[in-house]
């Protein structure tokens, strides 16, 4: 039983993507789920061309995407895959859902039922104000629970990136539709309009979850950047240096604020064992020490895509300041030992005092 997951960030085109497969597939049917921001509940519906077929609040013992996908979604699809009319299930998440969470928690229970293929649905004409722009989920009303701090920019960013089907709607040649080609990696698939992606398309493959999550992964970070037309850039920041801790946070504003996408990784010379990861959108970025380092020392890399020529300029002078000097780094590693740990409330303690 082949199952695909469909994100987005708009109820109205998710919805209609998910009754265009399921009227091009016969048998199939969409579980879908809403969340109540308010409480620890789910509405989770089955739905068939037809209509309705259930329609059932679901209780939560914690209102996450993990522990929903795993106490509901996955004895659901269980249920689903057995019955002898239904031959194929459309999995669509509340809005604003990780697909890369969901997808990591329904792995592991694949037997009757089988994860094809990911798709994200995005609205091309919103596109540039929905991923660089200042709104949070809270104040759209697709935040998982009240705690759910995250920016609309980075909930879209996540489901693009992952996905290896991206279904635009609107115009082709616009900001929106450029800035995505930014945005998305050469593999990934991209379907113009919302009808023209075919239910073969999406269940007839094996959804390769190590990929979409390479994708996403700031160790393996690359630009793609795409057409300029409507101002849209990408940089390519790297350097074998570390940031200076005390200068990355006087610059962190420099580099973070501002109508862009960000990501990638960096390290600092108190911590010479950390790979730390940089995201961010929207003006919002999350920093923390997310690998250790193998024999080599790590390096720093970061990938930043705008619209506005100043914020170029602006970003890649605050990256270069806040970099070891020349003089620094030629200094070597010695006279970091003891040193005060100025990153420690945003990378944690040092495991090692070096």
């Amino acid at each position: 039983m082949p199952v695909a997951v469909v994100t987005a960030v708009d109820a109205v085109l998710r919805d209609a993507q998910v009754a265009s497969l399921l009227l091009d597939a016969a048998g199939a049917v969409c579980l879908r789920y809403e969340v109540e921001a308010s409480s620890s509940s789910l509405r989770r519906l089955v739905l068939s061309a037809e209509g309705v077929l259930e329609d059932e609040q679901v209780d939560l013992d914690h209102p996450c995407v993990s522990c929903a996908t795993r106490e509901d979604a996955v004895p659901t699809l269980s249920r689903l895959a057995q019955i002898p009319d239904v031959r194929a299930i459309v999995l669509a998440p509340p809005l604003s859902a990780d697909p890369s969470v969901v997808v990591g928690t329904l792995r592991p229970h694949q037997g009757d039922w089988h994860l094809a293929s990911a798709v994200s649905v995005i609205d091309v004409e919103a596109a540039v104000e929905d991923l660089l722009g200042e709104d949070t989920l809270a104040e759209r009303g697709l935040q998982w629970a009240v705690g759910d701090a995250r920016s609309v920019g980075e909930a879209l960013a996540a489901q693009i990136e992952y996905a290896g089907q991206l279904v635009v709607d609107g115009d082709p040649a616009g900001p929106g539709a450029e800035l995505v080609e930014h945005l998305r990696a050469p593999e990934q698939r991209l379907v113009q309009g919302l009808y023209a992606l075919g239910a073969d398309e999406v269940l007839d493959g094996r959804l390769d979850h190590l990929i979409a999550l390479r994708r996403r992964d700031a160790r393996y970070v690359e630009p793609y950047g795409g057409p300029t037309e409507h101002g849209t850039w990408t940089l390519d920041l790297h350097s074998e240096r570390p940031f200076h801790p005390r200068r990355l946070l006087e610059n962190i504003e420099a580099l973070g604020a501002g109508r862009l996408r960000e990501r990638g990784r960096f390290w600092v010379p108190d911590r010479p064992d950390s790979i730390c990861q940089w995201d961010g959108a929207g003006g919002q970025v999350s920093i923390g020490a997310v690998w250790r380092t193998g024999r080599e020392l790590p390096t720093t890399h970061l990938v930043v895509t705008g619209v506005d020529a100043a914020d170029a300029k602006r970003v890649r002078a605050a990256f270069t300041r806040s970099l070891l000097t020349e003089r620094e780094w030629a200094a070597g590693l010695e006279p970091w030992l003891g040193t005060e740990d100025h990153l420690a409330p945003w990378l944690g303690e040092r495991d090692v005092r070096v």
